[in-house]
């Protein structure tokens, strides 16, 4: 084999690596939990995300987040429908989405976490009570 062939086959070498790492790159895009789906959509309604936070600093409704063996119980000041999201930073195939009210006198969000993996968790919680929004954004460790 002379120097030339071997120069030909190590260019197909090469560019059959940088095609692989292409298709390993597009593969892992749609699993990436750093990405927000609709970022562009969510800077334009920020205004409304800031008011929502601030509604829950005025109105000292700070959710109390309390975490057993199977269960994460969140408990909001008056009774609410919700949109819950626990994200795993790790992977997103992991992510939780709950919506509903809030159960009980005690107005309780109730979640199962038999079999959510152990970590680092981005808990988001969004809730409407009293003609208001109201954002909470925590970080949480199961």
């Amino acid at each position: 084999m002379n120097w030339g062939t071997k120069i030909v086959l190590g260019m197909i070498a090469f560019m059959m690596f940088i095609v692989g790492m292409v298709v390993y790159m597009f593969h892992l895009h749609g699993r990436d939990a750093l990405i927000e789906e609709n970022y562009y959509e969510k800077g334009i309604n920020y205004n409304a995300e800031y008011n929502a936070k601030q509604n829950v600093l005025n109105d000292h409704a700070k959710p109390k987040i309390t975490i057993t063996k199977t269960q994460i119980i969140i408990q909001v000041k008056d009774s609410a429908k919700y949109n819950l999201v626990l994200m795993r930073p790790a992977n997103s195939d992991d992510d939780i989405k709950l919506k509903g009210n809030t159960s009980g006198i005690a107005n309780l969000i109730l979640v199962d976490k038999t079999k959510m993996p152990r970590g680092m968790w981005f808990l988001n919680l969004q809730w409407h009570s009293s003609g208001k929004d109201y954002l909470f954004k925590n970080n949480i460790t199961l």
